[in-house]
């Protein structure tokens, strides 16, 4: 039997400063394929370690089935756990590895046709007498989810199962999961840094950054639309563009967003979602462009809703199938602390009546900005204000990153490094951030009131 597991609002605090995990609320219906992502130490094995039972909560709650199961041992919650280093008993076959947790619930009883039906399953049931060292590590994590399918458990819980195999056997072994689990109907968390398994495997995908939970959406939806600039960033490969900005509204004219050295016009009539830009006016902001969304083409051959742009060739990477060129468009890269550098400890977010934070309702807004996603998403360089020759900088700033924009091309297409192309950028699929990260374009589903 599958059933349903529900968080609400758990954290998971390791003495007084350091929180792994802040405040998570998940819902996971029965069946479902739920995959917990994000970068190391975001927090998201220590979630599945609660479900588990693993590890105790400091606060909130878990209900399995909707019945609360907090004080529940990690045995009597009926789950099976994949772990990323197999864990297998060296000493038993693997029939017996298979098997161990069914003699533990029943010594007594013959467990060989289970144990075959299961080995069957997985096409291992010509190594169930050999010992596991003598298995390849895509055998070895076989016989590893044998052990949790053979308990016919109420949910899998899988914690990187496939980090420790080579790029060939996960895929192998992805497809395998994916077609077990729709087999089986049994309800699946499944975590993983990688994105390529998130998107593939899970029927939401919900990302974590800090302990934070940053949004929780079908696989389509989190590439499509991101919430903010960490999951635009951390969801698609090549890495998404993302440049510093500045919206310019004039009462009289073209609206346009300054990147720096060029400027990107809005196509008139403006569309719903850039009319709303207007309120950026003179703001610092993000735009995300991912590699598909430019083309190396003259302004002649430009589409309907695409804008020109130039930029000089900094590097090709010939990829095969197609190649990616990194370019220099004289704009000012956003940085994303966490998928740049280490991270860094974050402390637990704490509602405060003065001090920095202000107070009113002033105060709860910026600290709402903030929280919402964990502490501050982006960072930010002060943009540049002043004309400067092309390829030159203002000595007490830093110069601008030599390439700041990656355009995908087919992989005939001949460029010299150091040339000058000319760029199509379709605004169809253009995000915009505001300083905090968080998307304004393409409209937010939930625009947030000032009732807070």
């Amino acid at each position: 039997m599958t059933r349903a597991i529900t968080l609400n609002n758990v954290s998971k605090a390791y003495g007084r400063s350091q929180r792994a995990v802040d405040q998570l609320s998940l819902s996971i219906a029965p069946g479902e394929f739920v995959v917990l992502l994000g970068p190391s130490g975001c927090g998201k094995s220590t979630v599945l370690r609660m479900i588990a039972g693993l590890e105790d909560i400091t606060e909130g709650e878990i209900l399995l089935d909707g019945e609360p199961a907090n004080h529940l041992t990690p045995r009597e919650r009926g789950m099976s756990m994949v772990f990323q280093n197999f864990a297998l008993y060296p000493t038993m076959t693997n029939r017996a590895n298979i098997g161990f947790p069914l003699k533990l619930e029943n010594p007594r009883a013959d467990h060989n046709e289970r144990i075959e039906n299961t080995a069957r399953m997985l096409g291992i049931e010509r190594v169930l007498d050999r010992l596991p060292g003598q298995l390849s590590g895509g055998e070895r994590q076989r016989v590893a989810m044998g052990r949790a399918i053979s308990r016919q458990p109420s949910a899998f819980l899988m914690d990187e199962p496939l980090s420790n195999l080579d790029a060939k056997l996960r895929n192998h072994l992805r497809a395998e999961i994916a077609q077990l689990t729709k087999e089986l109907g049994v309800t699946t968390v499944y975590v993983t840094h990688d994105q390529a398994e998130a998107m593939s495997l899970g029927h939401r995908v919900a990302v974590m950054r800090g302990g934070v939970l940053q949004q929780v959406s079908p696989p389509r939806e989190v590439y499509a639309l991101p919430e903010n600039v960490f999951v635009a960033a951390f969801i698609g490969t090549p890495r998404i563009n993302l440049l510093q900005a500045v919206v310019h509204a004039p009462l009289e004219g073209r609206m346009s967003i300054d990147l720096g050295r060029q400027r990107l016009p809005l196509s008139e009539p403006l569309s719903h979602d850039h009319q709303l830009l207007r309120i950026q006016q003179g703001r610092p902001i993000i735009v995300g462009l991912r590699s598909e969304a430019v083309r190396i083409a003259p302004p002649s051959h430009a589409r309907p809703g695409e804008v020109a742009l130039s930029g000089i060739v900094e590097h090709v990477e010939y990829q095969g199938h197609e190649a990616l060129v990194h370019l220099n468009t004289g704009s000012r890269p956003a940085v994303v602390p966490e998928l740049e550098s280490a991270r860094t400890d974050r402390g637990p977010v704490r509602r405060r009546r003065g001090g920095q934070g202000g107070t009113g309702m002033l105060g709860r807004i910026k600290e709402r900005a903030t929280s919402y996603v964990g502490g501050s998403v982006a960072v930010m360089e002060a943009p540049e204000t002043d004309d400067l020759p092309p390829g030159t900088h203002s000595p007490d700033r830093p110069a601008v990153t030599a390439s700041d924009l990656v355009v995908r091309t087919g992989p005939d297409m001949m460029l010299r490094t150091g040339g000058q192309v000319p760029l199509l950028v379709d605004l169809a699929h253009l995000y915009v951030f505001d300083h905090q990260g968080r998307r304004i374009c393409p409209l937010p589903k939930d625009v947030p009131g000032l009732d807070m």
